[in-house]
């Protein structure tokens, strides 16, 4: 499939938000549990808009993918069967309810705050289901139908979220530094475990179809020469992104260094700011790669241009 920038970015951005959401919510409730009220009200405020600011910008990001952003609004119409649709449900509803819970911690309001935030947590996990079934849904995509695929979506979301917020507890409530920073790394293994576990799956698929079965003859040797046209064509620019074995591998590669061992690294020296800025660089290739390795069945038929 061909990476599209827009779903790239909404993806990744949307993910740190509600892994930094979660990472500020795990932290309230932990105090909660133990009776104290000892979170940084400037943490939370921070940590509060700085999870609306990457939902929001994810959200801005998906209007660049549609082609009539004034109807974005009929898309939640199908919420019965399209995850699609659910997930423009939850996404405001967790933009929302994170809001609320914001500003009702800031008033002093704690009790309210954590109904506000255990209902805003319930959303987020909804949301990260929502988004990934768009993707482990689809039965013609071997690569994504996967129960991988949701897993990775949270646990990606999880890891970045947990080094945002190590880099803003660094310089606005250090108590929470270690506690959030060894939290990073346990997530920052189990994402990489989960997503290796889905490059390997991925390496072992063999095509369901070929072009034998796709147009019923068995002859041995059917080679595509030309997809019926003088030049490119929809299919050949929206299902195929045209890069090769070499540019996958090498992006494979990259992302694997920045997205988990580099931040690794950076926040066992004690520098999150710098781990989060690297990771987020990482997550964005991993999430190319987790598109164009997605091998589209139309390709058959669309493999050459005359």
């Amino acid at each position: 499939m061909r990476p599209a920038w827009s779903v790239v970015l909404l993806t990744t951005l949307l993910g740190a938000g509600q892994g930094l959401f979660l990472a500020l919510y795990g932290a309230d409730l932990s105090d909660a549990a133990r009776g104290r009220a000892s979170l940084a009200p400037v943490f939370v405020a921070a940590a509060a808009i700085g999870s609306l600011a990457l939902a929001a910008a994810g959200l801005a990001a998906s209007f660049l993918h549609l082609g009539r952003p004034e109807r974005a609004w009929r898309s939640a119409a199908m919420w019965r069967t399209s995850w699609l649709a659910r997930e423009v449900i939850a996404l405001p509803l967790f933009m929302a309810l994170v809001a609320l819970y914001g500003v009702l911690h800031w008033l002093g309001q704690l009790q309210a705050a954590l109904v506000a935030g255990a209902l805003a947590a319930a959303v987020c996990v909804a949301l990260f289901v929502c988004t990934g079934m768009i993707y482990a849904c689809l039965k013609f995509l071997q690569e994504w139908h996967s129960p991988l695929t949701v897993l990775n979506f949270i646990l990606l979301g999880c890891a970045s979220g947990l080094t945002a917020a190590t880099a803003l507890a660094a310089s606005l409530d250090p108590a929470l530094e270690t506690g959030y920073g060894v939290a990073a790394l346990v997530a920052l293994a189990l994402a990489a475990a989960s997503r290796a576990a889905s490059l390997m799956r991925n390496a072992g698929l063999r095509p369901l179809s070929s072009l034998q079965t796709a147009i019923g003859v068995k002859h041995p040797h059917i080679a595509q020469k030309a997809q019926g046209a003088m030049g490119g064509s929809f299919n050949t620019r929206e299902f195929f992104h045209g890069a090769g074995a070499a540019r996958l591998a090498g992006v494979r590669w990259f992302f694997a260094a920045a997205a988990f061992v580099a931040p690794a690294a950076l926040l066992a020296l004690g520098l999150p700011s710098a781990a989060f800025l690297v990771q987020f660089a990482g997550l964005l290739a991993e999430r190319w790669h987790f598109f164009a390795e997605a091998r589209h069945p139309q390709n058959l038929y669309y493999q050459a241009i005359s």
